[in-house]
């Protein structure tokens, strides 16, 4: 849904919302994270009353249709504000608790925080009904997985914060008026983060609210494949999160007998996994999209519990194994976890439509609830029972999390049933998060989107080219717009820097050839040529004939790289008829690239024109090495040449000085006889080469040459070159031309080399 905000009012509403997120989690850390579990058990609560508070936090997701009755009646910014002040002032009763538990009244202590704790997911619940439309209002935009995932982020990094100072406050053995004096301080930045929102814009009432009860909503939403599939996937993930990551602070305390500051310490790192994960996230999210991302946080979440299982006995009292096992525990539990609850809201808010937001919102937390509350509830049960029945506490843990393994082993095995949702698949996910290249240009792309400056974009663009990625092709298209010529010019570049271009990027080529002349149809049509896009090819023949010379030019080198040889003879003419330098230059180029024997002859009517432009005849030399199919071993002579012209003569002979000595070479092999075999070019005639050119170079005369050259077998060169070639060497116009006398020179003595491989390969005892 696109946001009806401005950009700039959208950015202060975001702004705003960033920092009610910062004190909303450091509130949330000081009152109900994991500092109530360590209270309770502070309290020595068992495992049942730590299971029922934490499933309190599930549970809070079913006062959500309150919060909807109450949005018929009341703004919904206004209901948030209020539900989450008294969120905050609800645990007031919880302070008075120390006093009750020094009066020996530990029961009614018990009591007290139970009904805190209850008040505060109420007035949670009821006010969470405006979190989707105001996260989906403000994650408007192409950012919008990155922005929702931000918002994770920020969560982690503060609670992260906050596990450490805690972990510095409670140390070894805390009071429970230090616990007292650290939920104060939760409940005043609970106030404050509710105020804030008083400044958040109201959402579209359109985003809420659809036709039938919540139970008809729930039987239509179950009834699509692609809804159920998720949903009941989500609800095992829930269930197995909220009990590893409630009941890991239990594991660590009661197994390891960890003390209230340790635990808090371990926090601290489990803080860190969630704010890693919630980083690669917001790097990836809106590249790759939100399924293969799922899917990797529930494989990396099933990996967190073995070590749990597997992790000996022997090793409890040990405490410099103890330490970095649960740090590296708390980590990648949270790191799995965490990333696949935040990441499954936002596929969660791809897959329903705009107008279902508040009623499917609804359904997806009570999911949430049955999985998380549930879960936390019943694994309580099941460590009281199994710890009545005498088993030890490592045991029993033990089991817990193999069953939950064994349950998220399910979940991947089902995971193919989630629709794609225009994401990549797992494999392709992983190829990018393991590709340096891909990475690098994610983050080229990011500062790309983000920088203002003309020069930095350039530098940027230059960088995605040097750095080719199909994830950059959505950003280069969107930059090929720019107003920018230059900005154009460069985004288009890099396009045609990717390995494959696409259906986008191919209509967006197609439609700048038709639409910029003279501006950047050019590159356009030079990279539709590389790439080999063959339904260009009625199209560059139009331009070939274009005003604009430098898309002409480029048309005719794109349909020779497209081989469309019945636009050949066309080009030919184009050349011949052309005035434009650079239109010859790139005509000519086209031909060499055709390698069509047959475009010769039009090659060396273009040797007679007299005063051709500065390079044309070289450009024309190489275009005949290419038809001769030895361009890659003559450039590097004529480069020699241009360096020092009278070393002509010496290049040519020591062309052929060489090749002779190559075949003489090759007949050491064979058995002494002295006939020569049959059908074979023989030495006498391998000889006269050297001569033949000598003559050539040195004394204009090439009647020896052309001998030679005819005599050459009919199955080695076809007759057209050697029609043209023995012309040329006759023709006294070219008798001073020392580039085409090398030219020639050197493809002879090729032809020489061919003969001797041909030799080497097949010995006249096999033919």
């Amino acid at each position: 849904m696109g946001s009806l905000l401005s950009p700039y009012r959208l950015g202060k509403a975001r702004d705003r919302y960033n920092v009610f997120n910062v004190f909303n989690a450091l509130s949330y850390a000081l009152l109900a994270g994991n500092i109530i579990t360590l209270y309770a058990l502070r309290l020595n609560a068992s495992s049942t009353i730590i299971g029922l508070l934490n499933a309190l936090v599930y549970v809070s997701f079913f006062f959500l249709p309150l919060g909807k009755i109450l949005c018929k009646i009341f703004p919904i910014i206004k209901i948030y504000t209020i539900a989450w002040v008294m969120r905050a002032l609800s645990m007031v009763v919880v302070l008075f608790v120390p006093f009750l538990e020094s009066a020996g009244r530990h029961n009614d202590a018990l009591k007290l925080t139970i009904l805190g704790v209850s008040l505060f997911h109420l007035f949670r619940g009821t006010g969470l009904i405006a979190n989707n439309p105001v996260l989906d209002e403000l994650a408007s935009g192409p950012d919008r997985g990155s922005y929702m995932t931000m918002i994770q982020i920020i969560n982690n990094a503060v609670a992260m914060f906050a596990s450490f100072a805690l972990a510095m406050l409670l140390g070894r053995n805390p009071s429970l008026i230090l616990y007292a004096v650290i939920m104060a301080a939760g409940i005043v930045g609970g106030v404050f983060s509710g105020a804030l929102l008083r400044g958040i814009p109201e959402p579209e009432k359109d985003s809420g609210g659809s036709k039938g009860g919540l139970w008809t909503i729930t039987k239509d939403a179950f009834s699509k494949p692609a809804f159920r599939n998720f949903m009941l996937l989500f609800l095992l993930v829930a269930l197995v999160s909220a009990i590893a990551r409630i009941f890991i602070v239990v594991y660590a305390r009661e197994v390891f007998s960890q003390s209230d500051g340790m635990v808090s310490l371990y926090t601290v790192f489990g803080g860190l996994g969630a704010l890693m994960m919630g980083m690669i996230i917001k790097f990836l999210v809106d590249r790759v999209g939100a399924k293969p991302l799922y899917l990797t946080c529930i494989i990396v979440s099933f990996i967190s519990l073995l070590p749990m299982i597997f992790f000996p006995r022997s090793a409890v009292d040990n405490t410099a194994t103890v330490i970095p096992y649960l740090s590296f525990l708390f980590f990648i539990v949270n790191f799995g976890f965490i990333g696949a609850e935040g990441i499954a809201q936002t596929y969660f808010l791809s897959l329903i439509p705009a107008q279902g937001m508040m009623d499917l919102g609804i359904l997806y937390f009570f999911i949430f609830g049955i999985g998380g509350g549930g879960g936390s509830f019943l694994a309580g049960i099941f460590l009281d029972v199994f710890d009545s029945m005498g088993l030890s506490v490592f045991i029993t843990f033990k089991v817990l999390f193999t069953i939950l393994a064994m349950i998220l082993a399910v979940v991947l095995i089902f995971q193919k049933k989630l629709v794609s949702l225009g994401s990549l698949p797992l494999k392709g996910a992983l190829e990018i998060m393991f590709s340096f290249k891909d990475l690098r240009a994610i983050t080229l792309l990011d500062k790309l989107k983000k920088t203002e400056a003309s020069e930095e974009e350039e530098l940027l663009l230059e960088a995605l080219y040097e750095t080719p990625s199909k994830l950059a092709l959505k950003g280069l298209l969107d930059k090929a717009k720019s107003p920018r010529l230059a900005t154009r010019s460069d985004a288009i570049r890099a396009v045609g820097a990717l390995e494959n271009l696409g259906e986008d990027a191919e209509k967006a080529l197609m439609a700048d050839l038709v639409n910029n002349p003279f501006t950047t149809a050019y590159l356009s049509a030079r990279i539709l040529g590389n790439h080999g896009f063959f339904p260009a090819a009625p199209l560059l023949r139009e331009l070939a004939a274009s005003k604009d010379y430098m898309l002409a030019g480029e048309a005719t080198i794109a349909l020779a790289k497209l081989r469309d040889e019945a636009f050949r003879p066309e080009i030919e003419k184009l050349i011949a008829k052309t005035k434009n330098p650079r239109m010859k230059i790139m005509g000519v180029e086209a031909l060499g690239i055709y390698g069509s024997p047959n475009s010769l002859s039009a090659l060396m009517d273009i040797l007679r024109v007299k005063d051709p432009p500065p390079y044309l005849r070289d450009t024309v030399i190489l275009a005949m090495a290419s038809i001769l199919d030895i361009q890659n071993k003559f450039y590097p002579l004529l480069i020699r040449f241009r360096e020092d012209p009278s070393l002509a003569p010496t290049l040519a002979r020591d062309e052929a000085e060489e090749a002779y000595e190559l075949f003489m070479s090759s007949r050491r092999g064979w058995r002494a006889s002295r006939k020569e075999p049959e059908g074979y070019f023989t030495t006498k005639q391998a000889k006269a080469l050297q001569p033949a050119i000598a003559t050539y170079m040195n004394e204009f005369k090439g009647a020896a040459l052309t001998r030679w050259i005819l005599e050459l077998p009919q199955d080695l060169v076809q007759e057209v070159i050697r029609v043209v070639l023995s012309e040329l060497i006759l023709d006294d116009e070219f008798a001073s031309y020392d580039r085409l006398k090398l030219l020639i020179s050197h493809w002879a003595a090729h032809q020489l080399r061919i003969l001797t491989k041909d030799v080497l390969h097949n010995p006249p005892a096999l033919r």
